[in-house]
C-alpha cells in the first residue's frame, strides 16, 4: 500500500471492505475516521473502486441477456405444428367469402423473337450469405459484452468523479463502502431503464 498524500493514511487496496458497524453503531463521541476503517481520498482511486464494483454487478446481467439471445438465435423455436390445419382452412374459406374475387392472370407465351420480354438474369447473391446463424449469434453476444463494459466505464466515471468532488468539497471521508453502494444503485437503475427494450430486442 502506498501512502495517501492528503491524509497520510495508507491507500487501501481493492476491495478493502470492513465491518460497517464501526461507523453505524455506537458512534457518539467517536472520531470520523475509525482505525479499522478504509477510506479513499484520491479521485482515481474512487473511480477505480467504482469501476470494479460496477463491472462485477453489470457484466453478469448483460452476459445472461447475451447468452439468452445467443441461444435464441442459434436454436430458434420450432414452427407450430399443423394440428390446427382444419381451423385454418375454415378461416381461409371465410376470408375468401368476404374478400374481392380474384381474376385469373393471363400469361403470354414467350417467343424467342419477342424483344420486349425481360431478360433472364441470375439472382443477385444475398449479403452475408455465407455467414452462419452461429456467427451472427456470437456477434450479438460480443455486442452485449462490449456494451456492458462501455456502460460500466461510463457510469463509473460519472459517479466516481462526482463522488470525489462532493466528498472533497464537503471535507468528508469517503469509505470504501460508498463506491460499492453507488455501483449497486447505478446498476439497479440501469436495469429498470433498459429491461423493456432489451426484452423487445431479444
Amino acid at each position: 500500500m502506498s501512502a495517501d498524500g492528503l491524509t497520510g493514511r495508507p491507500r487501501p487496496s481493492w476491495p478493502s471492505l470492513y465491518n460497517p458497524g464501526i461507523e453505524l453503531l455506537h458512534i457518539v463521541h467517536h472520531e470520523a475516521v475509525q482505525p479499522d476503517g478504509a477510506y479513499l481520498s484520491e479521485p482515481f482511486d474512487i473511480f477505480r473502486f467504482t469501476l470494479y464494483w460496477t463491472l462485477i454487478f453489470y457484466t453478469p446481467i448483460f452476459l445472461c441477456c447475451g447468452l439468452y439471445a445467443f441461444i435464441n438465435l442459434t436454436f430458434p423455436p420450432s414452427r407450430p405444428s399443423h394440428a390446427n390445419a382444419p381451423k385454418r382452412a375454415e378461416a381461409s374459406e371465410a376470408d375468401d367469402a368476404s374478400s374481392y374475387p380474384l381474376t385469373p392472370l393471363l400469361l403470354r407465351p414467350y417467343s424467342p423473337r419477342d424483344t420486349t420480354a425481360p431478360l433472364l438474369r441470375p439472382p443477385k447473391p444475398k449479403p452475408n450469405q455465407g455467414r452462419s446463424r452461429t456467427t451472427f449469434a456470437l456477434l450479438v453476444l460480443l455486442a452485449f459484452l462490449l456494451l456492458s463494459v462501455a456502460g460500466a466505464l461510463l457510469s463509473s466515471a460519472i459517479i466516481g468523479f462526482i463522488l470525489a468532488g462532493v466528498y472533497k468539497l464537503a471535507k468528508f471521508n469517503l469509505s470504501t463502502w460508498i463506491p460499492f453502494l453507488w455501483a449497486l444503485i447505478s446498476v439497479l437503475v440501469g436495469i429498470l431503464s433498459v429491461w423493456p427494450s432489451v426484452i423487445d430486442i431479444i
